[in-house]
This record gives structure tokens, sequence and C-alpha cells, in this order.
């Protein structure tokens, strides 16, 4: 199997291996106060430093998670429910666009708690809309809670104005929350280097930043948040406070230190890596659009703007799901990057932000590069897509209507 699809997951490095099976043989529970808790408790937070330094922070600044949909998670609520204790300030301001870890999490606050879910445009290439976000924030900017925002589109891999953002934001003495779980190991992150140049005051601008393991090589079921020592949050759990009293929980060491080895190499070869996807992903595309001429890159054209493994394509008149089962028939393994709910296939919420037609949505498809890939597999992919898009396209587009609309 062609393995294509690494936005979703990637293999587990070796490096990251040897650390969590070395680490499991590791006895004590790091909240213990005797020898056993205390060498646990040391594996952990040279874990944490390990991870920290691969993001411009403290160690004291990550607060390890279960993943990274639930470092959103602790992220938005809790700045949300904090923001709420001294003054009412509903508006939530959300790109259009954004991950399902962020548009649940604003709907569920939407729903239970009257937050006022602002969404702000994006562009055609999927960036958000610096004017748009600025007037947002200066109409009653006292009533905003914070902002959250993904550092690089998980769909078609634009990467966002992080920069200006995180100025403006701090301008208006506004948090911000940053999903970097798509742009974690494939472009350089310094949290503090981003405070620093905006001139955020305390509590404002950049405050916090999710990411996850398995994204980089890491193993799943561990995720992090780096959350300022100036950011305010009310916790998602309540029992021990082992994390800052910001998560309680007996914490997974073991994982921690798969964590830290995937992110420490990751880090080391970040620029080599990124300079090999790239040189991949334009493969990719350019091949792509040779091959079916029909086919439209989504997301920005400039390879500079875009996630150097990262390549999203659309194809009229055919399912993406179709492409993606015939692909996978022929041993290649991609992904549509939308949604598919009780068998009825979705339009790309993404491309449906960014203007594009429902047409164009439905014929999403995903290739994403990894610390593996090879020219290999992109040859592979490249001579298995016309016949696939041939055969989808006699396929046609699916009904929208099923049984369960009688």
């Amino acid at each position: 199997m062609v393995y294509l699809d690494h936005a979703a997951t990637t293999p587990m490095l070796p490096e990251a291996i040897e650390a969590l099976t070395g680490a499991l043989a590791v006895v004590g529970n790091p909240a213990s106060i005797h020898s056993a808790g205390q060498q646990a408790k040391r594996l952990l937070e040279e874990s944490r430093e390990q991870v920290a330094a691969t993001l411009g922070a403290d160690g004291i600044e990550v607060v390890f998670t279960g993943s990274g949909t639930e470092a959103v998670n602790l992220a938005i609520k809790g700045l949300w429910w904090h923001r709420q204790a001294d003054a009412s300030r509903p508006r939530l301001l959300v790109p259009a666009g954004e991950h399902h870890a962020t548009v649940d999490t604003v709907e569920w606050l939407a729903e239970h708690d009257g937050a006022l879910v602002e969404e702000i445009p994006l562009d055609e290439l999927g960036r958000i809309r610096l004017d748009a976000l600025e007037a947002a924030l200066t109409r009653d900017g006292a009533s905003v809670a914070l902002v959250t925002m993904l550092w690089a589109n998980n769909e078609v891999g634009t990467i966002q104005p992080v920069e200006e953002v995180a100025r403006l934001t701090a301008r208006a003495g506004v948090p911000l929350h940053v999903d970097a779980i798509a742009a974690y190991g494939q472009l350089p992150i310094d949290v503090h280097g981003l405070r620093r140049s905006t001139g955020a005051a305390p509590g404002t601008g950049i405050v916090a930043l999710s990411v996850s393991a398995h994204k980089i090589g890491g193993p799943a079921g561990i995720g992090a948040l780096v959350l300022d020592r100036s950011a305010a949050v009310e916790p998602l759990i309540h029992g021990g406070g082992q994390q800052r009293k910001v998560r309680s929980g007996t914490q997974d060491v073991a994982a921690a230190a798969s964590f830290a080895a995937a992110a420490s190499v990751v880090a080391a070869r970040l620029e080599a890596d990124a300079r090999r996807m790239s040189a991949l992903r334009d493969r990719v595309i350019s091949g792509a659009l040779a091959e079916v001429p029909e086919a439209r890159l989504s997301g920005d054209p400039d390879p500079d703007g875009r996630l150097p493994g990262n390549v999203h394509l659309s194809f009229t008149g055919c399912e993406g799901d179709s492409l993606l089962f015939l692909l996978d028939a022929a041993g290649v393994a991609v992904s549509t990057g939308s949604a598919c709910q009780a068998g009825v296939p979705e339009p790309s919420h993404v491309l449906m932000a960014m203007g594009r037609s429902e047409t164009d949505a439905r014929g999403a498809l995903r290739i994403t590069i990894g610390h593996g890939s090879t020219e290999a597999d992109v040859d592979a992919f490249l001579a298995a897509l016309p016949g696939a898009y041939a055969q989808a396209s006699r396929a046609g587009l699916a009904a929208r209507a099923t049984s369960f609309d009688r």
C-alpha cells in the first residue's frame, strides 16, 4: 500500500517507538513522592521540556492532553469560560473553514452557554481576511472573548497570517488560540518569538497553541496545549490538578517520552524534511494537473504559501469518495478531507467557505506527504489517478436524497 494520507496520521518514528517501549518499563506515578514516582516524574518533565523547546515555549507552559482535539477544546472552552468571569464577553471570532475540533466546540458553546459565534470570511485561497477580522475586533472589542484560528488549513494547506492576527488581537486586548496541529512538524513554530514580535501584553495575543503527537510520528492518544503563563482558563477535567490545575489526571509518562522523541527528531531535520516534502508535493501537483486536466488545485498556488506536504485537488463531475475508493483499490491511500455522514457524501465546508461551487466541493481529494514518502509513492499515485478519475467521472455525482429523507 502506498500511503499518502499523512495529514490524518503518520507512521511512528523508530525513535518514538523505542522511547515508548523503554518508558513503559518505568514504574511509578509521577505524582508520588517516593523515589519510583520521582523517577517517573523526572522522565515526564524532561519530555515536557523537549516538546516545549520545539515550540518556542517553556516546559511549564506545556499541558499534555489526551489528543489534539482535547487541547483545542481546553483552549477554546477554557478561555471563553474564564473571560466571562468578570464581564460579559460573549463574542467568539472564528474564521470560516476551521477544523471540526474547533467548529463543533464553538457550536457547543453557542448552544449551551450562549456564545455569539462570528465567522470571519476567507479569501479564495482559504486565507483569513484580515480586514474583516480587524473590523470585527474594532467593533466593540471589549465584548470579544477570544479569537481562534488554524496555523495552516488542514484541508487545503493554506498557511494563515498568524503573526498579523496575533498582532491584531494583542492590540485589541483579546486572547488568541492557534490550532497548529496540521502545521506542527512542517513549519517552524515559536510562541515566545510571536509574543515578543507582536508586543503582546499579559493575557492578550497568542496565549494558547494546540498540537498533536501522532501528526509528527509520535503516538496517538497524546497532544499538548501550550498555555502562556499569563493565560487563565477554566479546566475541562477536575480531579487532582496535576498540570497547573488546568488538567487533572494521572499523566501518561510513556506517551510523553515518545512524543518528546518524535518532536526532537522532527525539529532537528525540519528544514531538510520541508524541502524534500515540498519537492514531492510539487511533483504531485504538476503531474496530477497534467494527467487530469479537469483537476483544479485548491489553496495557495504559491509553494511558500502552503504546507510542504499538502496537495488538495478538486475534480469536476465526480465524487471525491469515489476517487478515494478507486485509488484505494489500486493500492494508494489518500483522503477526501471532508466529512461523510450516514453514507451520504458531503461537500467540503472549507471549499464552500472559499467561494467554490458545491460541485467542486464534492469532488475534493487531499494527498498528503510525510516523513516516509518517496518518489515511488508519487509515481504510484500519478499512475493510478487517470484511470480512477475516468471511472469516477462515469459514475458522476451521487444523488443527495436518500430513502431516509422520505
